[in-house]
C-alpha cells in the first residue's frame, strides 16, 4: 500500500502550502466573535435535533465510555458541523507536503507514517482517505496519531471508520475522552465572579490549585466538583469578561485542541447541548 501511496502523492500541494503559510499567528478574533460563531443558534438548534436523532447510540456509548452525549455531540459540530463538513483533501498528500514544508517536520512525519499504517491496515482506502488541508481526518478530525490511539470500531466491521459511519465517530470521540480521563459527573467548568481586588495572576492555566483555595479567596465555587478537584480559573475574553473556574475535563478539551477559545466554547456549546 506504501508503494501505491506515495508515487501518487510525492508532489506537494501548493493549496495546502499556502494555507499553512497563511496561518495567522493569535489574536486575530474576539473570544466574543469566536464564540458566537462557535455557540450559534443554528449549531445549537442542530445539534440538539442530532441528539433526539442518535439518542439510543448516544446513550449507549456514553454508558460504556462514561462521556455525556453533549459533549460528544458539541466536539461533532464543532469540527465538522455534525459531519457535513469533514474536508476534502488527501490527508496523504497533504501530511507530505506539510513533512517537506511545514516548520513542525518531524511532527508531520510521525503523522505520515501513521497515516500509511492506517491505509496498509484497510480501515480506509487511499482514495477516500480524506480530511482537512492539516492531515485531521474524518467527522472528529483525529489526526493519524490519535486514529491509531483512540479510534474505535464500534459496529465490530473491523474497520475503525470515522468518514462515514456515526457509531464509530462518536465512540471514537467518547474513547479520547475517557481515555485522558474524563470525570462523566463533573461539569467542564462553572460561571465564577471574582471579587472585588482579585489577584488577577491567578488567571489562567498555569495556576492550579483546590477548590478551598479558591473559595478562601472570594471565589463562590459550587460544590459540582470532586472533593480535592485541582481548579484554574481562566477568562478567555481578557480582564472584564466573563471567568470560568475549570477542572479535569477543561484540561481534556485543551488536549484535544490547545486553546482556551476552544475548550470554552466546546464546554459552553455541551451545555447548550444539555438544556
Amino acid at each position: 500500500m506504501v508503494g501505491e501511496a506515495l508515487p501518487y502523492t510525492l508532489k506537494p500541494d501548493d493549496r495546502v502550502m499556502r494555507l499553512d503559510q497563511a496561518q495567522p499567528e493569535g489574536g486575530a478574533i474576539s473570544f466574543k466573535k469566536y464564540k458566537n460563531r462557535i455557540v450559534s443558534s443554528s449549531r445549537l438548534r442542530e445539534g440538539k435535533y442530532k441528539i433526539l436523532e442518535y439518542s439510543d447510540l448516544l446513550r449507549k456509548i456514553g454508558h460504556i465510555y462514561g462521556v455525556p452525549p453533549q459533549y460528544i455531540a458539541a466536539l461533532w459540530g464543532i469540527e465538522t458541523s455534525y459531519g457535513r463538513y469533514s474536508g476534502n483533501f488527501s490527508t496523504i498528500r497533504s501530511l507530505v507536503t506539510l513533512a517537506y514544508e511545514a516548520n513542525r517536520h518531524a511532527f508531520f512525519r510521525t503523522q505520515l507514517l501513521d497515516a500509511l499504517h492506517i491505509v496498509d491496515h484497510g480501515d480506509v482506502s487511499l482514495r477516500k482517505m480524506k480530511g482537512s488541508w492539516a492531515g485531521a481526518m474524518g467527522q472528529c478530525q483525529f489526526m493519524p496519531s490519535s486514529y491509531e490511539k483512540y479510534a474505535q470500531d464500534y459496529n465490530k466491521d473491523r474497520k475503525r471508520d470515522i468518514w462515514h459511519n456515526e457509531a464509530d465517530v462518536f465512540a471514537s470521540t467518547a474513547a479520547y475522552l475517557a481515555d485522558n480521563g474524563w470525570r462523566k459527573n463533573e461539569p467542564w467548568g462553572v460561571r465564577v465572579f471574582p471579587p472585588k481586588g482579585f489577584n488577577n495572576k491567578l488567571i489562567g492555566m498555569n495556576v492550579n490549585e483546590p477548590v478551598e483555595f479558591w473559595r478562601r479567596r472570594g471565589l463562590r465555587v459550587p460544590a459540582v466538583f470532586a472533593p480535592g478537584e485541582i481548579l484554574s480559573v481562566v477568562q478567555p475574553g481578557g480582564r472584564g469578561y466573563k471567568a470560568y473556574a475549570v477542572g479535569t475535563n477543561y484540561r481534556i478539551l485543551l488536549n484535544w485542541n490547545k486553546s482556551t477559545y476552544f475548550a470554552t466554547a466546546a464546554g459552553l456549546l455541551a451545555d447548550g447541548l444539555k438544556s
